[in-house]
């Protein structure tokens, strides 16, 4: 006896329309970006990064990128998805926490000391 139920086709997806398309193609550009500056951070401090992705506010994530050479910085994304598209297309090993393993490769110098005590050490004061 043959199996008479049948699967109905799924359906053809609809098109994205004119604002779906250029929404995706700024995600897309936004990632590029990201992307590009996550390689030239890389390759300007020794070759290769890690990093870590946190949430600051409104949809926007800090993304904290500490280099071979222990040198730091941070880049901020519009959203998670595009900061996690972007450290896999520059290559960038992404981390759960900016804790442990991570953080004791961070190599800080006079500068951040300074401005993390602010003006009681005699820091820059902020403008």
């Amino acid at each position: 006896m043959a199996d008479s139920t049948q699967t109905e086709p799924e359906p053809e997806p609809e098109p994205e329309g004119r604002a779906g398309k250029a929404a995706s193609a700024k995600a897309e550009k936004q990632v590029k970006r990201l992307a590009h500056q996550m390689t030239a951070f890389a390759r300007d401090h020794g070759g290769s990064a890690e990093g870590q992705l946190a949430h600051i506010g409104r949809g926007t994530v800090r993304v904290a990128l500490v280099g071979a050479n222990g040198d730091w910085g941070t880049l901020v994304a519009p959203s998670h998805d595009t900061a996690r598209r972007a450290a896999e297309s520059a290559g960038i090993t992404l981390h759960d926490d900016f804790a442990g393993e991570l953080a004791a490769k961070v190599r800080t110098g006079p500068y951040e000391w300074t401005r993390m005590a602010g003006i009681q050490l005699g820091g820059p004061p902020n403008a």
